[in-house]
């Protein structure tokens, strides 16, 4: 192992002693100081997780949070110096982490909060004026080749649990009291300007805008879907900006 992957290993496993070859300009013992250093390291990317995934530690606790963070932080060091993509693989972690077993739905509750930081990172784009949609959909001709390209910050997260209405609990003070937390919902992430924004949508709605990403056009993407209402599916695209381009393709 090269002394570069050797400090390495050490600063994230505090079970791993100090790495040879180190010593403090001012004579002051290299191991505590190296102690010192590792413990911040470790902090910062705890904290760093903190405040990506708020939610996941309310919902366990920062003792339970904080200690899971730093199993994770030894098992998945970052791959990039932006933190802000630190922790891109820690939903999946918890799904595994026996001891959060019995909080089923906390790796989907953090799914969504990444989706949400991936939203609040996504490119820009330029929404079409409603009243150009709005022309384009009363024109009976052109219908049936109308497509949507959608925002780059929309993001679709299915979940066997309540996990829209478990993350929007605690953006006010308010309990899980009254929610059917095996009641699973489709949330739908964008970015509205600079907020960030969550829905819950009905299943029929989840599969149409899958359908519109795949790049079907409107009207095929609303016949492959269960039922649901197009009309409102289609004022909460528009009213939240999320169409950027109109395109008519020809159908074979």
């Amino acid at each position: 192992m090269s002394s570069q992957a050797a400090f390495t290993a050490a600063l994230l496993n505090v079970q791993l002693p100090c790495p040879e070859g180190l010593y403090s300009a001012n004579g002051a013992d290299p191991a505590s100081r190296f102690a010192v250093y590792r413990n911040n390291v470790q902090s910062s990317l705890i904290n760093a997780l903190g405040d990506s995934y708020p939610v996941v530690a309310q919902l366990v606790g920062e003792e339970f949070f904080r200690a899971m963070a730093a199993v994770f932080v030894q098992s998945q060091p970052p791959q990039s110096p932006l933190m802000s993509l630190y922790g891109e693989g820690f939903a999946d972690f918890i799904a595994a982490f026996e001891p959060a077993s019995s909080v089923p739905y906390l790796a989907d509750v953090a799914r969504l909060e990444q989706l949400r930081t991936l939203a609040y990172h996504a490119a820009d784009a330029n929404p079409i004026p409603p009243e150009q949609i709005a022309a384009a959909l009363s024109d009976p001709q052109a219908l049936s080749e109308l497509g949507f390209e959608l925002h780059p910050s929309l993001y679709l997260l299915d979940s066997d649990y309540a996990v829209v209405a478990i993350w929007a609990a605690h953006q006010r003070e308010a309990t899980l009291e009254g929610i059917e937390l095996n009641r699973g919902q489709q949330a739908l992430v964008l970015r509205n300007g600079l907020d960030v924004e969550v829905f819950a949508l009905d299943h029929g709605a989840g599969v149409f805008i899958r359908h519109l990403l795949d790049g079907q056009p409107l009207l095929a993407a609303a016949e492959n879907s269960p039922p649901f209402d197009l009309s409102q599916t289609l004022a909460l695209l528009i009213a939240h900006n999320v169409i950027t381009h109109l395109n008519f393709k020809e159908l074979p």
